[in-house]
């Protein structure tokens, strides 16, 4: 069901996109909720583990080959890749690398004070995200980095790569999908030369986090240097399914408050879209995701 009346961050919508997204989102769950009173099995209730907030979403048809999906931390695949996968979903297993955490926006900081109370919030918010695609969850326990970041440790790269191919082994068959490490952050760039080790070749663009997301331009330029011609670029419209890409970052609201804070991994996919709107028009919102050579799995 292709969203109606999408609000666009243009020269017109610049400073109101936050609040019409919000908008566009409630009438959007009017309409789903009204699916779901009639029936439709089609489309189900989550519930955001932070704020006790109710939605309703659509969950996606599946295609039948299987993906293995990498992350470094529980939100990263709602924030870069979940509106492609929400279009084209496939049977998923999601393997989170890092998953002890102490990173809640400041708002949450009394509720969640330490890593066990935070690490266990996200997991729950994660659980009920990836519920939308079935998917299977692998969490490998592994502590996120802390600021003042430095490079990864190798030793600490080996043994994520160990525990990953051990995850992997009791897994089926399938494509992988990873971080491209857009972004500077020492666990995307641990994940991502990772799964280059285990024969990842597909990855999504991943560029900083939540309310800086998609506004470091200096890495983007890092990343373009540091890959070359190495990947090829692909973009998926995600414009059919983007108040459903809404509804999972509202699941995640733990990282960042208010709701109407999160739109900005919205705005950058409309960003993301513009050379889709230049040759059809109808292309309003998209990802980035890069390839590079056939991959082994």
């Amino acid at each position: 069901m292709p969203p109606i009346n999408l609000p666009e961050p243009d020269a017109d919508g610049i400073y109101t996109f936050p609040e019409a997204l919000l908008d566009a989102h409630r009438s959007h769950q009017q309409v789903l909720d009204a699916q779901l009173c009639g029936g439709d099995t089609s489309v189900i209730d989550v519930t955001a583990p932070y704020t006790g907030q109710r939605f309703v979403i659509q969950r996606p048809a599946q295609a039948p080959r299987p993906l293995v999906v990498i992350e470094p931390h529980h939100d990263d695949l709602a924030l870069s890749a979940s509106g492609m996968l929400l279009s084209q979903s496939r049977p998923m297993t999601v393997i989170t690398v890092f998953t002890r955490s102490n990173t809640v926006h400041r708002t949450a900081r009394q509720r969640y004070p330490d890593e066990s109370a935070v690490s266990t919030l996200r997991a729950i918010e994660a659980r009920e995200a990836l519920r939308v695609f079935s998917a299977r969850r692998v969490l490998l326990g592994h502590p996120d980095a802390r600021p003042p970041y430095r490079p990864y440790d190798p030793a600490l790269l080996d043994k994520v790569v160990q525990d990953l191919e051990n995850a992997l082994s009791h897994l089926p068959d399938a494509e992988l999908l990873a971080p491209a490490a857009v972004t500077r952050h020492p666990d995307h760039l641990l994940v991502h030369e990772a799964a280059r080790r285990l024969g990842c070749r597909w990855f999504w663009e991943d560029v900083a986090f939540w309310s800086t997301y998609g506004l470091s331009v200096d890495d983007r330029q890092l990343f373009r240097e540091r890959v070359g011609d190495s990947l090829t670029e692909e973009r998926y419209d995600i414009t059919p399914v983007l108040l459903d890409k809404f509804t999972l970052l509202r699941l995640h609201a733990s990282q960042l408050q208010p709701d109407a804070a999160l739109y900005r991994p919205l705005r950058y996919a409309w960003t993301v879209a513009a050379p889709l709107r230049q040759r059809s028009g109808q292309a309003r919102f998209a990802e980035r995701f890069f390839r590079s050579g056939a991959s082994r799995r």
